[in-house]
């Protein structure tokens, strides 16, 4: 049973890291779209959707399988894992920033430009090569 709660762990990893990584590049886009436009429009929906039907399952099917198996493994006491754990929060508050900017989006209250949203879209990326590795090699 462990390893198949593993495999749909890694699943809801992709799906949730998949969200991460598309909807900042929606928020590209997105600020450079005229507000009020039929663009601007398609792209709030996109995001919430993305949001509401992907990613967010996908964050709660994370934590929950990933608490679970760190429990069953053992892994509560170990550096690395704690390590990772601080990285997996700082992800989590990423999906909240998402959030709060698909809110802006919405309103029209979007004052960043394109840019931020491309340096903001490399801060997940960052995380999940940090992330993993410190689960597959264990340094500590």
């Amino acid at each position: 049973m462990y390893l198949y709660l593993k495999a749909f762990h890694i699943i809801a990893v992709i799906a949730w890291m998949a969200g991460l990584l598309y909807l900042p590049r929606l928020f590209v886009y997105h600020a450079a779209a005229k507000p009020g436009s039929e663009l601007s429009e398609t792209f709030k929906v996109m995001e919430r959707r993305l949001l509401t039907f992907i990613m967010t399952p996908a964050m709660i099917a994370t934590w929950l399988l990933g608490i679970f198996l760190a429990l069953q493994g053992g892994f509560l006491s170990a550096g690395w894992f704690h390590a990772k754990l601080v990285l997996v929060l700082a992800m989590t508050v990423m999906h909240g920033l998402f959030s709060y900017w698909v809110d802006d989006f919405a309103f029209d209250r979007n004052q960043r430009p394109q840019n931020f949203y491309r340096i903001a879209n490399e801060i997940p990326t960052i995380l999940l090569i940090a992330i993993v590795l410190l689960a597959v090699v264990k340094p500590f």
